[in-house]
C-alpha cells in the first residue's frame, strides 16, 4: 500500500490513496486552515471505523444473517500534551438488520476487534485502550426480497 500527500497552501492537503482516491485534509482556522476537509486525526479514527465496521458486516454476512444497515461511531480522547496521541478509542457499532442473533453480533464485534481489524489491532498494541459495543435493531421495512448493499 502506499499513499501521496500534497501541500495545498496554508494548512491544506491533498492526499491520494495507491487506488487513486483523493481526499482533501485541512487544519482549523486557528492553525491556518479554512476547515475545508477533515483533519489528519479524524482520518485515522474514520480509516479505524470504516475497517472494523467493514469486518462487521463482512462477518455477519458470512453467516448468513440478513444485515439492512451497519453504523459506527467512533470517539476518542487525546493526550494533553504533545504529541497529542490517542489515549482510548471507543467504538460503538449499530447494527440494523431482519433477525439478527445478538450472539452474531457479538462474535463478528469481537472478531475484527481481536483478529481482523488490522487498524484497531495496530493502534491497541500501540498502547491505545481500543473498546468496542454494540446494539442491535431490527429492520421495521417492509421485506421486498432485495438488498442495495
Amino acid at each position: 500500500m502506499k499513499a501521496e500527500i500534497r501541500w495545498r497552501g496554508q494548512a491544506c492537503y491533498e492526499a491520494r490513496s495507491g487506488s487513486g482516491h483523493t481526499v482533501v485534509l485541512d487544519g482549523p482556522p486557528d492553525h491556518g486552515g479554512r476547515n475545508q476537509g477533515p483533519r489528519p486525526m479524524e482520518m485515522l479514527l474514520m480509516g479505524l471505523g470504516g475497517c472494523s465496521a467493514f469486518d462487521v458486516v463482512h462477518i455477519l454476512r458470512k453467516a448468513r444473517q440478513e444485515v439492512t444497515d451497519c453504523r459506527c461511531e467512533v470517539t476518542a480522547e487525546r493526550a494533553d500534551a504533545v504529541p497529542a496521541v490517542f489515549t482510548h478509542i471507543h467504538l460503538e457499532f449499530v447494527v440494523t438488520g431482519r433477525a439478527l442473533r445478538d450472539k452474531q453480533v457479538s462474535r463478528a464485534v469481537e472478531l475484527s476487534a481481536e483478529k481482523y481489524c488490522s487498524a484497531s489491532i495496530m493502534l491497541a498494541r500501540g498502547g491505545v485502550e481500543v473498546t468496542h459495543g454494540y446494539s442491535v435493531v431490527e429492520d421495521q421495512a417492509p421485506h421486498d426480497g432485495t438488498s442495495d448493499r
